[in-house]
Parts: C-alpha cells; structure tokens; sequence
C-alpha cells in the first residue's frame, strides 16, 4: 500500500473527529486549531512538524511516529505516547495538558516539557536523561526505575518519587522540591 505525503502543509480549524486526518506522511506541516481528541492517528508520521491549541486527548497514537514534533498549547489527555513508533522519537511541549499520558519505558533523552501540567503521568522505567522540566506540574507523576540523570527539575513542583528507585546523578531540584524526594521517610520539614 503506498502512503500518502504531505509536505509544508498549514492546516487551521479542522475537525478531524468528522473526518479522519488522512494516513500518510507529514513533513514540515502547520495544525493550528485542529481537533484531533479520539481519532484513530495509527500508523501516521510526522517529521518536523507543530502543532498549536490542537486537542488530541484520547486519541490511538499506536505506531504513530513523531520525528523531532513541537506542541504547544495542545490538550493531550491520556495518550499513550509508549505505543508509538520509537524510530527517532522526538517531541518538544509547551503549554500542554498531557495529564494521564504514559511515557512507559521510553527512550526520550534532552526531552522538553515547558510550562506543561503533567498530572498522573507515567514515567516508569522511562530514559529522561539530560531532559528539562521547566515550570511544571508534576503532581501523581509515577517514576519508577526512571533515568533523570542530569535532568532539570528545579523550576518543576508536586513531583514526589523515592529517589533510591530511581537515577538522579546530577539532576537538580530546587529547595522547595526537597520535600517530593522525602515523601517514603514520613517526615515533617519545617
């Protein structure tokens, strides 16, 4: 089956709920106002593509490739970002609602999450080394055998993980996160 491609293309005010985003590859495309929430995205590739104020919650990202792909100002409730094609794997957030999402067991080194609100998400077992989480909520945020070494949470809030099950090697944690890295010992700090 030969895919469909799309190259610098900007697509504004759609609603792909009614009709499907065609399968194929994106390439350097524009989404600006799109809705994309419960929509079937398989099989899909994005390269260098951004997305702006677009709402992809619930939708099946299953073998959908995001190749170096910017989000900004998107509602991503409960994706499953561990099912999608990890052929090189790049993403960039700001501003996002990636609550309930899971990141399970991958690979997403310098990764960037700004601004972000990334409640319940499931980091476990998950590669975030050397990435940066700058000003965001982390509360519920599941790390489990995750590698945060030399990540930047220090502008970051409500994180609370055991950092024995964890790498931290030269991570950095602002004084106020302390707390979030004691919560297992049931100690109070004044």
């Amino acid at each position: 089956m030969i895919k469909e491609y799309f190259e610098d293309k900007n697509l504004k005010n759609k609603n792909y709920t009614k009709e499907p985003l065609q399968k194929g590859e994106y390439e350097n495309c524009t989404f600006n106002n799109c809705i994309f929430s419960n929509s079937d995205l398989s099989e899909i590739s994005f390269t260098d593509c951004f997305f702006e104020n677009c709402d992809f919650s619930n939708s099946n990202i299953s073998n959908t490739a995001f190749k170096d792909v910017k989000f900004k100002n998107c509602k991503m409730l409960g994706l499953h970002f561990d099912e999608c094609n990890t052929f090189l794997l790049s993403f960039y957030f700001e501003a996002c609602i990636l609550n309930f999402s899971s990141f399970y067991k991958l690979k997403l080194k310098g990764i960037t999450y700004k601004d972000c609100k990334l409640e319940e998400v499931d980091f476990i077992e998950t590669d975030l080394r050397s990435s940066t989480f700058n000003n965001c909520d982390l509360i519920g945020a599941k790390f489990e055998n995750t590698i945060l070494e030399k990540s930047d949470l220090s502008t970051s809030f409500n994180y609370s993980f055991n950092p024995e099950n964890n790498q931290i090697k030269k991570a950095k944690f602002s004084l106020e996160g302390i707390p979030g890295l004691l919560d297992k010992y049931d100690i109070v700090i004044k």
